[in-house]
């Protein structure tokens, strides 16, 4: 799955369907969305500790193998990459600073090559004592870590947490300027975000599939050796690499996300290390992949049927007056595209298709402040035969420029979820077989985020992570931040990651959209600011509410 972000007023980030349509991160982009690849699970070495859980109620998914924390002693191997010193320098953007640092390519040999991992920092602006550095991951996986602290975190988070600390951002590996993996050109990627995603017999079923195959050929020829090695517990322990390197005895981070999932994993790994960990819209590690994805797609539901609810009491609703016939209404709707695409003006000579039109109402279900564009964007492809403002949503999703290239954000995205759990679905029978379930968690999305999941079953890479509770005995407090109807990161994973933590606090916000710090709620903000700058986590349990 794929989750960006969906995050802060400004340029954009979250996790969603591997590889492939939601996603899951952080940033808001101007009106858009994050996304959040919600297949996203660890990859873990050898051994596994057999610790309990906080908690082990029936039928919770986090009932397996935890992850094992790494030796506390620094390997001899890799001695020489905690040591490397940064050179900072200037990077373009007035206030920030640049750096490249190196990481073993294989942790397990790495004496047989390394990669370069790119970093930016604004320096803490005072007054008051400078607390350290905040390092930041906006989600993904895919997001870029820099471009969200460049366009956002380190202009518009509040003005005592810039005061007081070092704002970092490392691109994790293949993301962005850290060696990115690159899949399709901008042509190949407009025929992939046109494929119907919802086949309606064999011979579509095989472009589907088809479509599947030439992404994943096109990833494997990039670069064979580094999609082996881009999984979320090497980017974990880059993290660590980073700490030492910026001269920080712990961690303290903001995850959003897919980010939670890799904060989550460096506390699992490092649990001695951790200082002052955010973890916003939090993943669960123990599910896999199937799972994963269906409750994402339950999540969308959710967060679907509160867009209905406020659409009917607007006056220019384009899907009827009644919540109960909002779904039906663009079910109905995306059944015409799927027949006849309509116009959007594109300079590439695009049409709306159903695919396209779908990716673009999911990608207003980030952020309840996008409900207003999207009725606008229905509004003109139902009535007016336009389809350029849903047109706008989806390649905002997909991270399209004007000129037709694309961000490296969903191919990283496949690449890391790909390799972190094994696929969910291997053949078009097994999706068939599922479909009702999916279906049922969504009669809106269902059908369409089933099929979403198979690509990871054409992977030239095979897998080589499995579902993992984390448990990071020993960490120091954990806030863990949980939005009741967020879309890509159901609350209930915020629940389950909380069981799992030993030092967990669940801290809830009782609302609409993606994430949650930074959007606007005090009450959250005034709490995760208490935690970063006094170190006093919430109390276990603490609610907040939009209203």
């Amino acid at each position: 799955m794929h989750t960006r972000r969906s995050s802060a007023p400004s340029p954009d980030p979250s996790p969603r369907a591997r590889g492939s349509r939601p996603r899951g991160s952080t940033p808001r982009r101007a009106g858009a969305v994050g996304t959040f690849l919600a297949v996203a699970a660890l990859l873990v070495s050898a051994c596994t500790s057999g610790e309990p859980t906080r908690s082990t109620k029936p039928g919770n998914p986090a009932a397996g193998a935890a992850l094992a924390a790494l030796p506390r002693a620094t390997p001899a191997a890799l001695a020489p990459y905690y040591a490397q010193k940064l050179r900072w320098r200037g990077c373009g953007a007035p206030g920030f600073q640049c750096a490249t640092m190196r990481a073993p390519l294989d942790y397990a040999k790495p004496e047989a090559g390394s990669i370069k991992l790119a970093l930016a920092r604004k320096k803490a602006t005072g007054p008051g004592e400078r607390l350290g550095s905040l390092l930041l991951n906006p989600g993904g996986p895919g997001g870029s870590a820099i471009g969200y602290l460049q366009q956002y975190a380190g202009i518009g988070y509040p003005a005592d947490v810039r005061a007081r600390y070092d704002m970092v951002a490392v691109d994790p590996r293949g993301v962005a300027r850290s060696e990115p993996v690159e899949c399709l050109d901008g042509r190949a990627m407009d025929r992939y975000t046109q494929t119907d995603f919802t086949p309606d017999d064999e011979k579509e079923t095989d472009r589907l599939v088809a479509a599947f195959k030439r992404f994943a050929e096109g990833c494997g020829a990039d670069a064979p050796g580094l999609l082996r090695h881009v999984s979320t517990a090497e980017a974990a322990r880059d993290m660590d690499i980073a700490r030492a390197a910026l001269g920080d005895e712990r961690l303290t981070y903001v995850g959003a996300s897919y980010g939670t999932f890799l904060g989550a994993t460096y506390a699992g790994l490092f649990p001695d290390r951790v200082g002052r960990l955010v973890l916003d819209g939090a993943m669960d590690p123990s599910l896999p992949a199937r799972r994963m994805n269906l409750d994402q797609t339950a999540g969308f539901e959710t967060a679907f049927r509160a867009f209905a609810r406020d659409c009917v009491r607007q006056p220019d609703c384009p899907l009827g007056t009644k919540a109960a016939d909002v779904g039906k209404n663009l079910k109905a709707f995306f059944r015409e595209l799927d027949a006849r695409p309509v116009p959007t003006g594109d300079a590439d000579g695009r049409k709306l298709s159903e695919s396209l039109a779908t990716t673009g109402v999911i990608a207003a279900m980030y952020d309840e402040g996008a409900w207003a564009q999207l009725r606008d964007a229905l509004s003109e492809a139902m009535r007016e035969n336009d389809g350029a403002g849903l047109l706008a949503l989806s390649d905002s999703y997909y991270e399209r420029d004007a000129d037709g290239s694309y961000a490296n954000l969903m191919f990283a995205n496949a690449a890391v979820n790909c390799l972190d759990l094994p696929a969910a679905f291997a053949t078009p029978d097994d999706v068939r077989e599922a479909l009702p379930a999916f279906e049922k968690a969504s009669p809106v999305f269902g059908e369409g985020l089933a099929w979403a999941t198979l690509n990871c079953a054409y992977w030239p890479v095979a897998p080589t992570g499995e579902p993992r509770r984390i448990v990071a005995k020993g960490a120091s407090p954990i806030v863990v931040v949980g939005t009741t109807r967020d879309p890509a990161t159901p609350y209930r994973w915020a629940r389950a990651l909380t069981h799992q933590l030993s030092s967990a606090r669940l801290l809830t916000y009782e609302g609409d959209g993606h994430t949650a710090y930074g959007r606007g709620s005090a009450c959250v903000d005034d709490t995760i600011n208490a935690y970063l700058l006094r170190g006093t986590p919430p109390t276990d349990g603490k609610r907040c509410s939009s209203r």
